[in-house]
């Protein structure tokens, strides 16, 4: 019987049976496209082929038969998620007919379909493959971002693949493939090779047979081999064998089996990238021939694949098979495989960034492959052209270079040849499996002979190649890996399924589901007589005995069997599946532990095999002996575990650690059943014949023995001592105690056990986890449980120090005396002590205290992969307390000593590289080093939480000192790990990429329906709330800036006006209305610049342009087009082009747009063309425009229509801004006839698009001083006008534009031009600008200037008024802030009257303008500067306006003289406003705001005439704009009523241009919502020139002398300058102090500023550091010295800067004054009132839930409290101790201090873990290291509250003291002299002993010391055991023996 039972114990039960449908299957019928098939069988035959009828017949019914077949097939994978973090479901592929659907599991474990794919042509294979996208082409691990996951569909003639990002390649096959396979670097094609294909002859070679591609845009490149020969040579070539078959391929290790169909061996080799040397070595031997045998000439095989793709193949060909590759639904359609075109795939070629280099082998792979698509029937195999086709030219000269192949197969190992081998012997399924200790096997299954065959191979100690060992034959039928659990299911012939771990039997597998064994079958199978050989020996089973086994198996007669067998228990386990022939056929689909059995029966299950064990303590203590053990020694226990463990009706989880303690005695060598403590385990279910197999069966009558158990049993002492048995007065039993000792005098070990020698090993690295498991809180149940088995093994091992420390931790567990197993003298001499053993047990608490208290302590013994956390806490004691730098930075370090068994082996280098520790950059402290390393080895917040809370002091003590001032460029984790969520999320939102940001405001598009949109609804309220809190200026704004609603026309009818005039009337008041409401759309752009995010699927909104009114009181509508007065033409042009850059400028830069979105928005009606064409402007000015494909650009070109091209010209240029983009210059010079070659022909290009056009070429060649650009453009400045009517018209915009872009192009460069001396640039535009004699015309250009003008007479002088702006604002820019002085004073505004009647007043605002630019560092903010412009004369003689009476005076021209005063005055104020643009500078705005009342009271002046009122409006406009440039972006009050005061007069002078300037000052008042600044950078300045030109057009159609556009290029100088204060835990907008801190600069020292945010910034240049102030916020500190790529990076976001409340501190929104924490204040005072808090006020405090919660349940005083008062008023005062000091993760460990020292005084402490954790707070508050931290911070005290540790130490040391005192001190001399002690004192004194430090009594002297050695003999002698002071004192009593009480 005992065999039966043996058999019984090693069954494993298998778990979660459940039926196992494919999901894809169920899906298929219900997917759409099932219908489809079924349409296109009952097409007639003649539509389905457009071919003759017979193929096409043939063809149809093909395709029938197909689909009823319905071939499927399906593949399982473990799950992965996308986040990265652990999943456990599956993933399915499912194929069928044309359909492949990739479902999904979930946590929830319930699959769904993520995919479907349908194809044209039914899909052969379908797989997963990662592609690698970046181009470089090492062997290292690629990270996720570099690797394309996606999924492959192979069909006959291409290959699709889908990207999960949403990409789509497909690649057409230039041959038939047989088979694809997935590796480490791409995809790996095998050619399917025709059996006629035979060589015709020896100079054809045979193509090679393995292709390899790895990206879906590389060519297919065949692969390479490398076989070394005899002769230790190697032989590099393609891979040409039709042998060799792949049958396994494998991505890591990356190795390929091949099986070879002639030799019938299987092979192994390596899957590697090829060589330099061994690709040259390939393409040279093609092209010097080499040897006659081996011409494998790559040349002729590119030729023979060109041949091909020219459709030439001859007859003779053995390529036959190829023409047959095309279906006619794709090789049409499908781009050729290398195709880069844009047209067809520029997402393709812009997601693998080839630079032209990469890929020079690449273009000659087009013609190569680009296969003919003649054929046109997919089914006919004939050759595709006559033989008269044929020309063999192709073979004779190879026309581009050869192939260059990517992958090579290197050669590692073969099967040996053994006599008989079967000739299909080709593995049907290979896998890799590794055992349990973590060996590798090959495991291959050959079917036709049975046989399992698993290789063992592992790396070389370099890792650079593999080592196959020897081969083990396992019988088998087939055979499945479980990676879970290191093993694999192997079916064996008889039908029984078998659990092996590498090549040993772990036993049966049971399931239970399916039928179990009966003992009155009639129609079961027989079984061959002799039984399988279970173990995997080597040793062939005759060929015989394997056949016949397969054919009685499937024999389907059944036959009656033998009835003599029927009670052999072998019969019992055999036929357990086989009853109704029901039986397990194959397993497939492995995953993680589960797999699938097909069933005879045709149904599937899937079972999922156990795992080693669910507990953790069990998991760590396998773990900790699987490392110390011998493999094979760890194997064997590991199998003896797992059937013990997996057993069928095995135990629960919680008795799971019973078992294993049970289990592992008994391979010891203990008798577990004699044991008195494992004796009484309680188990579900008996054991007893796993455990003890050899004991004799009981008998049925029982026996004493029984009862004795059950007095002994756990339950019957519970039972005794419960309360009912005393009441019932029931007297105890007296327990026979005769019975104990007999067990324990006999008790001795079983020498002859598996593990016996290996006790002393196991024991240590079980202690070793021990300690590793008290320093985590949660583990506390498995120390106690781990605690008896050490003890026991301790005793027996006779190791008394270790008894003794087991003691101090657990008194009352560990009594002085057990049971005690003997090993005999001459066993224990068997036992193997290995080197790390150390008979002084290593705490871990112990090491600890010694550093704390500054005391030496040995290495630290530790377990690599299992005492983590111990290393951990040694490395961070080390760098903290001990502050050895050095301790976390290298492997080896001083303070751990490593566990290894065998010395000489390297150990795994994968712990090395885990602690590799790089320097952040900023790491000052220790603090810090010790933080940054704690998160760089993956410590986090929770594992601080589960350390106990003495160990984890001294990290938290780290944490806070690094929380007050954290570095800003910290990891997310550290500052996680700190908590600084404020700066965690900013370090996880940094690295994403923009997108929407917090403050994206998402408002529902029905929220304004009812009005209409006004363009300005997706503004973000909260934040413009923030930043205009007291007002509503910025729902004035709104109203003053839209343009949707009707206006308001208001007419008085006077009586004498009859009603036809008074509609006149009306409608002439319209039109003036009309001219402000035509403006407003620039100013609109500029408020709500970059604030919406478009949807994809809508077009974007664009408000529309209402030029209609309504008239009071009965709001009737006006409207201008009822034809009672003349409207100008074409008047709203412009002004919807306006209205289209507004729109389009809503757009953020960081919206995700792509090209098929812009060109989505195309209106469809042609009078909106307009608005589109100033969106595409807006695009490109906001960078988006580079999306757009260039052929959209073309289209919308070669239109013709003059708004788009405008639009379009300045978008693109200033999208590629000073790129000196070569398209871009093509599609601008078509547009500019000076930099078309003279011969070409004349096109005609509208003027303002030749304008936006030369002003584009100024914009891509910005800053370049590119010499041929700036020549054409310093001749267009001058262009005289033309003989026919060319150039005659607004000639003054293209000189401006010219000059302007002329200015860009040298913008800056000063006098350094280089190369463009002779140019003599400066001269040239002075010339210009004052006038005289033309220059002849110089260049290629001179033909066209031979004849004048007709039209015009300018003669041979320059016309200065056309020519002086653009060469004034040219020498502006060229000199630009170079303070040159003598280019300056050319620019000084003439100081004689004479001169100043040869210049236009208008010039001189623009050339004093140009002077300050050029002395911009002259520009000073005051009156006095501004006037200091103005010279002499005119300031002497002009006249104040306010004056009555002129002076007559006869050679003074007055006019002149007014005029030109104001015009300076205008222009030195500009420069003033380009200075300090978005600068917010005081004095500037005062000087600028004084000027402007100046010229409004000018205005209103009587004698405003004589200067004119239109100069004047210019002036005060000028004027605006500059007041609104220094205070862009800031919305001030004060520029915002003057706006708001023009923007009410629309009579008289005030035209369309000054509404304009008006509204743009409005707009750049509110840059972008507040968000957006002005920037004073060369290119922003240039840029505001364009955009601010001081001359406005006089009519919405006007653009004579400045282009309208150029009025949006503003866009270039705004930047994102908003810094907003988001609430990290709120996550909403608010206030916050920031302290600003400028550089140093000639005008001032180096400054600090205070601002609240939400706030825009000064420029970032000028800034050195940025810090978020404290009281109420973290401190946070942005240093701008070592960068500001990091705040431009957050204000490019939305300016979010996280930022996290302090602990008693309230918002600014809820506080403003801080009056409300001012209560906080009282507190850290610490006055008398502080004891008397009332927890209801915490909510003053934090808004921490938890805190809030433990103040109402804790702190509350309920009735009648009594004694329990005093733990109220702790607790509050602990609570209001941690919230002030803003420590509040510290209330757990003052209350546990609090607790376990109320315990120690009640006597109640069992366990002294808690004690020493208070020891251990009390030891780091004493430490050296602490006592010398708060000189170097003295801004925070000590952590802990000073008044808690002192009282908490005092109540400590007089507990023990008084427990001294009342007899313990005989029960220390009992201790120290090992006399027994009573049970009663055994807690009290371990609490002694571990709070004073005394050392083992071995130790010490013997006692009774010789009186006259006294207290100071003691102390010598004691020294050396470093035993403390304090604990002198209280020992010396008790070893003097004196009797005197001791003296403290």
């Amino acid at each position: 019987m005992s065999n039966f039972y043996e058999e019984r114990a090693t069954m494993i039960a298998a778990r979660d049976l459940q039926e196992f449908v494919p999901f894809g299957r169920d899906h298929c019928k219900h997917h759409p496209n099932a219908l489809h098939l079924q349409l296109r069988q009952l097409q007639p035959a003649s539509e389905l082929w457009s071919s003759d009828g017979a193929a096409g017949l043939v063809g149809s019914l093909q395709e029938v038969t197909i689909h009823e077949k319905h071939k499927e097939s399906w593949q399982l994978r473990k799950g992965t998620s996308e986040i990265g973090e652990e999943v456990d479901y599956d993933e399915e592929l499912y194929v069928a007919g044309n359909m492949v659907i990739w479902s999904k599991g979930s946590k929830s474990q319930a699959l769904a379909v993520y995919k479907a794919f349908t194809v044209d042509s039914p899909v052969q294979q379908a797989l997963w493959c990662d592609f690698i996208t970046s181009q470089d082409k090492s062997e290292k691990a690629y990270s996720s971002n570099e690797v394309e996951k996606c999924i492959c569909i192979l069909q006959s003639s291409c290959i699709n693949m889908h990207s999960i990002e949403g990409k789509d390649y497909i690649a057409s096959l230039p041959f038939q493939v047989a088979n694809v396979w997935p590796t480490r670097y791409g995809l790996l094609f095998e050619r399917s090779s025709a059996s006629h294909e035979v060589p015709p002859g020896p100079p054809r070679e045979p193509l090679p047979t393995l292709f390899s591609m790895l990206h879906p845009l590389d060519e297919i490149t065949p692969l390479v081999c490398k076989s070394g020969s005899l002769f230790g040579s190697s032989r590099v070539q393609y891979v040409v064998d039709h042998a060799m078959k792949i049958v396994f391929l494998n991505t890591d290790p990356s190795i390929v089996m091949t099986y070879d169909t002639v030799q019938s061996l299987h092979s192994v080799w390596v899957l590697r990238r090829v060589k330099a040397e061994e690709e040259n070595a390939v393409l040279k031997f093609s092209e010097h021939g080499g040897t006659p045998q081996n011409v494998a000439t790559s040349s002729s095989l590119t030729a023979h694949l060109r041949s091909l793709s020219k459709g030439e193949s001859p007859v003779t060909s053995p390529f036959q098979n190829y023409s047959s590759i095309h279906s006619q639904s794709r090789s049409t359609s499908s781009p050729s495989l290398h195709s880069r075109s844009p047209s067809i795939s520029n997402m393709a070629a812009l997601s693998r960034a080839h630079s032209p280099a990469l890929g020079v082998h690449s273009f000659a792979g087009v013609q190569r492959f680009n296969l003919s698509s003649h054929n046109q029937s997919p089914k006919r195999h004939s050759v595709s052209h006559s033989p008269s086709s044929t020309s063999n030219d192709s073979f004779l000269a190879p026309e581009t270079e050869p192939i260059v192949p990517e992958l090579c197969i290197d050669h590692l190992w073969t099967e040996t040849i053994t006599n008989i081998r079967e000739k299909n012997s080709q593995a049907s399924k290979v896998f890799i499996t590794s055992d349990l200790c973590g060996q590798k096997f090959l495991c291959f299954l050959v079917e036709s002979q049975l046989q399992l065959r698993c290789v063992k191979f592992q790396e070389s100690n370099d890792k650079s190649q593999l080592i196959f060992g020897a081969v083990t034959n396992i019988q088998a039928k087939d055979a499945a890996p479980v990676e879970k659990v290191d093993t694999m299911l192997v079916l064996e012939g008889s039908g029984n399924l078998v659990l092996y771990t590498g090549v040993v039997r772990v036993g049966k597998v049971f399931i239970p589901g399916l039928p179990a064994p009966s003992l009155t079958m009639s129609g079961t199978m027989p079984r061959p007589s002799t039984p399988l050989d279970g173990a995997g020996t080597p040793r062939p089973l005759s060929k015989l005995l394997g056949s016949l086994d397969e054919v009685v198996l499937l024999s389907p007669v059944p036959e009656l069997r033998d009835s003599s067998k029927l009670h052999d228990s072998l019969y019992h386990e055999d036929c357990t599946f086989q009853q109704l022939g029901i039986y397990i056929h194959s397993i497939r689909d492995p995953v993680h532990n589960r797999v699938t059995l097909e069933l005879s029966s045709g149904s599937m299950v899937r079972i999922s095999v156990p795992e080693m064990a669910t507990s953790e303590l069990v998991q760590t203590c396998l773990h900790a002996i699987k490392f110390i053990l011998p493999k094979e020694i760890a194997v064997q226990l590991l199998v003896k575990w797992y059937s013990v463990h997996s057993a069928p009706g095995g135990p629960g989880s919680h008795s799971e650690w019973n078992l294993f303690v049970t289990c592992l005695m008994n391979m010891m060598g203990y008798n577990t059943d004699r044991l008195v403590w494992t004796r009484n385990f309680d188990f579900e279910g008996s054991l007893s014949p796993v455990i003890a197999p050899k004991k004799a069966r009981p008998s049925e009558t029982g026996s004493d023995d029984d009862w004795e158990y059950l007095l002994n049993s756990d339950y019957h002492q519970h039972v005794e001592s419960h309360l009912l048995t005393t009441s019932l007065c029931l007297s105890p039993l007296e327990v026979s105690q005769a019975k104990d000792e007999d067990f324990s005098q006999n008790l001795s070990l079983d020498n002859s056990t598996l593990l016996f020698t290996h006790i002393p090993a196991i024991f240590f690295v079980l202690h070793l986890v021990y300690e590793e498991l008290k320093l985590n809180t949660l583990m506390g149940e498995g120390v106690r449980s781990l605690v008896d088995l050490l003890v026991q093994l301790a005793r027996d091992l006779k190791l008394e120090p270790y008894v003794d420390h087991y003691y101090r931790d657990f008194p009352t567990r560990v009594r002085a005396s057990g049971q005690v197993c003997t090993a005999d003298q001459g066993q224990t001499g068997f036992m193997h002590h290995p080197s790390f053993f150390t008979s002084e047990p290593p705490s871990i608490h112990q090491w600890v205290s010694s550093c704390l208290k500054g005391e030496g302590a040995p290495p630290y013994p530790y377990l690599p992969g299992v005492c983590e956390r111990s290393k951990l806490v040694v490395l961070s004691i080390a760098l903290y307390i001990l502050g050895d730098e050095s301790a976390v930075s290298d492997e080896a370090s001083p303070y751990l000593s490593r566990i290894t068994i065998a010395p000489q082996k390297p150990q795994t280098e994968q712990e090395a590289n885990r602690f590799g520790f790089k320097h952040p950059t900023t790491v000052s402290s220790l603090a810090e080093r010790l933080v940054v390393w704690m998160t760089s080895v993956g410590f986090t917040l929770r594992d601080l939480e589960t350390l106990p809370f003495g160990i984890a002091l001294p990290i938290r003590d780290a944490i806070y000192h690094c929380r007050e001032q954290p570095a800003s460029d910290w990891p997310e984790a550290v500052c996680l790990l700190i908590g600084r969520q404020d700066l965690s999320k900013q370090a996880c939102e940094g690295n994403l990429p923009k997108g929407k940001s917090v403050l994206s405001s998402d408002v529902p598009s029905g929220a304004d329906a009812e009005e209409e949109d006004d363009g300005m609804s997706d503004m973000n309220q909260e934040v413009l709330s923030l930043l205009w809190s007291e007002d509503l200026r910025v729902q004035d704004v709104r109203r003053l800036l839209q343009s949707a609603r009707p206006v308001r026309v208001s007419v008085v009818q006077y009586p004498e006006l009859s009603d036809h005039e008074f509609i006149e009337e009306k409608e002439n008041r319209l039109l003036q209305l009309c001219q402000r409401t035509m403006a407003l759309p620039v100013g609109r752009g500029m408020f709500t610049l970059f604030s919406y995010h478009p949807v994809p699927t809508e077009p974007l909104p664009i408000p529309k342009l209402n030029l209609t009114g309504r008239a009071p009181p009965r709001n009737t509508t006006v409207d201008l087009h009822s034809g009672s007065i003349d409207v100008p033409p074409n008047m709203t042009s412009w002004a919807s082009f306006h209205n289209g850059v507004a729109a389009g400028l809503k757009i953020a830069p960081a919206s995700q747009i792509d090209s098929a979105w812009i060109v989505y928005n195309k209106p469809k009606h042609a009078e909106l063309a307009n608005e589109y064409a100033g969106f595409l402007m807006a695009l490109g000015l906001s960078g988006h425009l580079t999306k757009l494909a260039t052929l959209n650009v073309h289209d919308y070109l070669t239109k013709g229509h003059e708004m788009t091209s405008i639009g379009l010209l300045l978008g693109v240029s200033a999208a590629k801004l000073g790129t000196m983009d070569m398209s871009a210059t093509r599609l601008l010079s078509i547009h500019i006839p000076a930099l078309l070659p003279p011969t070409s022909t004349e096109l005609d290009v509208p003027h303002n698009v030749q304008v936006a056009a030369v002003l584009g070429i100024g914009l891509v060649y910005q800053g370049t001083a590119h010499r041929h650009t700036a020549e054409v453009l310093l001749a267009e400045i001058g262009r005289p006008p033309g003989p026919e009517m060319e150039y005659c018209t607004d000639r003054e915009s293209s000189s401006l534009a010219a000059g302007l872009a002329l200015g860009m192009v040298c913008l800056g460069h000063g006098s350094n031009l280089v190369g463009m001396s002779d140019l003599n640039v400066p001269e040239q535009l002075y010339q210009y600008m004052v006038g005289g004699h033309r220059h002849f015309q110089a260049g290629t250009h001179r033909e066209k200037h031979k004849s004048p003008s007709y039209q015009i007479k300018e003669g041979d002088t320059i016309n200065v008024d056309v020519t002086c702006p653009g060469a004034t604002l040219a020498l502006a820019m060229i000199y630009l802030k170079t303070n040159n002085r003598s280019i300056a004073d050319w620019l000084r505004a003439p100081d004689t009257m004479y001169l100043l009647d040869f210049v236009k007043p208008e010039f001189l605002l623009l050339r004093t303008l140009a002077r300050c630019l050029i002395l911009w560092d002259d520009i000073l903010p005051n009156s006095k500067w501004v006037d200091s412009n103005v010279p002499q004369i005119i300031r002497e003689n002009s006249i104040s306006l306010s004056e009555i009476e002129l002076p007559c005076s006869e050679d003074l021209n007055l006019e002149t003289l007014s005029q030109a005063h104001v015009y300076i005055i205008a222009g030195a104020c500009l420069s003033l406003g380009f200075r300090f643009a978005g600068s917010e500078n005081l004095s500037a705005f005062n000087c600028l705001h004084k000027f402007a009342k100046d010229f409004m009271t000018y205005l209103s002046a009587p004698n405003a005439s004589v200067t004119g009122p239109y100069n004047l409006e210019t002036c005060l406009s000028v004027v605006l704009l500059s007041l609104a440039m220094v205070m862009a972006g800031s919305g001030n009050l004060k520029v915002l009523q003057l706006c708001r005061f023009l923007h009410m007069k629309t009579g008289g002078e005030m035209n369309y241009g000054f509404h304009l300037a008006h509204h743009m000052a409005l707009g750049l008042l509110f840059l972008g919502g507040g968000r957006y600044s002005l920037s004073t950078s060369n290119s922003s300045i240039a840029a505001l020139l364009c955009a601010l030109y001081p001359h406005f057009p006089a009519h919405s159609t006007d653009n004579r002398y400045h282009l309208q556009a150029l009025r949006h290029l503003y866009v270039l100088a705004a930047e994102p300058r908003l810094l907003v204060p988001v609430d990290v835990d709120t996550n909403t907008p608010c206030y916050a102090l920031l302290e600003v801190t400028y550089k140093g600069t000639q005008w001032y020292e180096q400054t600090k500023e205070e601002l609240m945010a939400p706030t825009l910034l000064p420029e970032l240049h000028l800034l050195k550091q940025i810090k978020v102030k404290g009281p109420r916020y973290w401190e946070l500190l942005i240093d701008l010295s070592k960068g500001t790529q990091h705040l431009k990076s957050i204000l490019s976001k939305d300016g979010v800067l996280y930022v996290k409340l302090r602990a008693g501190q309230l918002s600014y929104k809820e506080d403003p004054m801080g009056w409300q924490s001012l209560l906080a204040q009282t507190v850290v005072s610490r006055n008398s009132e502080a004891r008397a808090f009332k927890p209801e006020t915490i909510s003053a405090f934090t808004s921490d839930p938890a805190l809030l919660s433990f103040a109402e349940y804790f702190c509350k005083p309920a009735v009648n409290m009594g004694q329990k008062q005093d733990i109220l008023d702790l607790f509050s005062s602990v609570l209001y101790e941690c919230v002030t000091q803003e420590t509040p993760e510290m209330l757990p460990a003052y209350i546990a201090m609090d607790q376990a020292i109320r315990r120690l005084g009640r006597g109640e402490m069992s366990e002294t873990s808690e004690l020493w954790q208070v020891k251990l707070v009390l030891e780091f508050f004493g430490s050296r290291s602490h006592q010398e931290r708060p000189q170097s911070l003295p801004r925070r005290g000590l952590f802990l509250n000073s008044e808690f540790l002192p009282v908490a130490k005092c109540t400590v040391d007089s507990a023990l003291d008084q427990w001294l005192q009342a007899g313990g001190d005989m029960c220390v001399r009992a201790y120290l002299s090992g006399q027994p002690l009573e049970d009663a004192q055994l807690s009290a004194l371990a609490c002694f002993l571990v709070y004073h430090a005394v050392p083992p009594p071995r130790h010490l002297p013997p006692v009774g010391l010789e009186g006259s050695a006294g207290f100071a003999g003691l102390l010598c002698r004691l020294k050396p055991l470093k035993v403390p002071v304090r604990a002198l004192l209280r020992l010396a009593p008790v070893l003097l023996a004196e009797p005197q009480p001791m003296a403290t």
